[in-house]
């Protein structure tokens, strides 16, 4: 029976008669694209004669049956062609698969080694695969490693490269480029998470090529591929979240694609042209030994944090005791005493922003029917960079949230971290409604900045002050805030 809905189907002679008690107003239909059809019906046939080969098995028969039956399509393609390359192509009867081949040089046939000792990937190098991180899967790093040593070539493609994640490689990336393999590596300064040490030991590799993006302003480089390039036609790439890190490539929860060649081949090949694409890009430049002061002047003004650990986010951060006292606070203003807007008053140091981004993230937890949008409002650029690094690494998401200050344009206003200063050029409040965001975080201080129009239709024309240490010395400071307001109000 047919279901509502989307098709790509080739219509067979079932189809056909199910189809025509179905009016015309409720089916769309169309011919087969002539530049297309030999793929469509390929695809087609793939199938039926899976099935067929199946019911050859249900029905007693054997592996060699199957092959008979598979002989008998490829004489009828013959005989209908007149093609007398097909006959060539008829399986033989020892139904076997050629697994590997050494070359006549190959110098581990010196040492007594033969094809069967080759390492190669637990996954199948000839149908695609999806890799999650669950237990009963290979790790994805033994995977890179087995087909890193089986490879012609390599490509990689990853948004920033650790040391604790090319370790975990290095090995195999070395007796492989040191046998004659190339390799290529695109990667970019992207939030100051990528270790110097990491490129250098790469740029010390023979047949090693690398390009760096510096400009991430403009060129935001989140794809991940890892390309295994086979002579033999056998390509493999990993396409998927793990970037070079320890984390991505052995605990994290990370999700990757392995697409081959033999059964996903326009993938591929659009995967290698891309790659190219890149490669030529002027966005991206050649790595030196001379750039490495380049290269790490352009990370630490990347870092949003003093530290380089991208690790952070597969980390579960908790709240310190007096952190946990305060959310507590939080949610009884909101759900005992109905306040909804509270301000939370705490010592340098303590962790407002942490609390914040916690906050938030049980708000989160708490409404998974909303967007829950977040603006969050401060007066430095370095305070919203130190601030969105948090909220990414209490969310475990490193694209978590938009800059909007200075050179800093978003391309999207949904979670933004937005300066006073552009909040006022930007006339902000008239180009949102006054709804539009879910959960709204200002410095303190800041909010004198802000008029008393923009504060009412923001949803901060009052707040509920909520004390977090040295009680008496917050109302003195709370106090003059409040003198403050009434001034700028004035």
């Amino acid at each position: 029976m047919l279901h509502p809905g989307l098709y790509e189907q080739v219509i067979n002679n079932a189809l056909t008669g199910e189809l025509a008690e179905i009016p015309e107003a409720r089916k769309s239909v169309a011919p087969i694209d002539k530049a297309e059809a030999s793929k469509v019906l390929a695809q087609y046939l793939a199938d039926v004669v899976q099935k067929g080969l199946d019911n050859v098995l249900d029905n007693g028969g054997d592996i060699s049956a199957q092959i008979g039956l598979t002989n008998q399509i490829v004489d009828l393609i013959q005989s209908t062609t007149k093609e007398a390359d097909f006959a060539a192509l008829g399986v033989d009867q020892r139904a076997e698969q050629l697994l590997s081949l050494l070359r006549e040089t190959d110098p581990r046939l010196a040492v007594g080694k033969t094809a069967a000792d080759i390492e190669r990937p637990e996954t199948s190098i000839a149908q695609s695969s999806l890799f999650t991180g669950a237990v009963h899967e290979p790790q994805m790093f033994t995977e890179l490693k087995k087909e890193i040593v089986s490879a012609d070539r390599i490509d990689m493609l990853v948004s920033f490269i650790k040391w604790s994640g090319l370790r975990l490689i290095m090995d195999e990336l070395r007796e492989f480029t040191h046998s004659g393999g190339e390799l290529r590596i695109i990667t970019t300064s992207y939030m100051g998470a990528t270790d110097v040490k990491a490129i250098e030991e790469l740029r010390k590799l023979p047949n090693t090529h690398i390009k760096v993006s510096y400009n991430t302003k403009t060129t935001r480089l989140h794809a991940k591929a890892y390309i295994f390039y086979r002579e033999t036609g056998f390509t493999t790439a990993y396409v998927g979240s793990s970037n070079l890190s320890n984390a991505a490539l052995t605990s994290g929860l990370e999700w990757n694609t392995k697409v081959t060649k033999r059964d996903l081949p326009e993938t591929i090949d659009k995967i290698a042209a891309t790659f190219e694409y890149y490669w030529n890009d002027r966005e991206f430049e050649y790595y030196a030994e001379d750039q490495r002061e380049r290269l790490a002047r352009a990370l630490k003004a990347e870092k949003y944090f003093d530290t380089n650990n991208a690790d952070v986010y597969t980390m579960d951060i908790n709240p310190y005791s007096y952190q946990q006292e305060i959310l507590d606070k939080l949610e009884a203003e909101r759900t005992v005493r109905g306040y909804t807007r509270n301000l939370v008053v705490a010592a340098t140091g303590t962790g407002k922003t942490v609390i914040s981004a916690l906050d938030y993230k049980r708000f989160r937890k708490q409404n998974p029917d909303r967007p829950c949008r977040l603006l969050f409002v401060a007066h430095r650029e370095e305070i919203l960079k130190q601030s969105l690094y948090t909220f990414r690494a209490v969310l475990k998401d490193a694209n978590f949230g938009e800059l909007f200050v200075g050179n800093y344009k978003p391309e999207s206003i949904d979670n933004l971290f937005l300066s006073i200063q552009t909040f006022n050029s930007q006339s902000f409040t008239e180009k949102t409604s006054p709804d539009f965001y879910d959960y709204i975080i200002v410095d303190a201080y800041e909010i004198i900045g802000l008029n008393q129009k923009s504060l009412i239709n923001q949803g901060l024309d009052w707040l509920r002050p909520i004390f977090l240490t040295q009680k008496e010395a917050m109302k003195m400071s709370i106090r003059r805030f409040y003198e403050q307001r009434r001034k700028s109000a004035a």
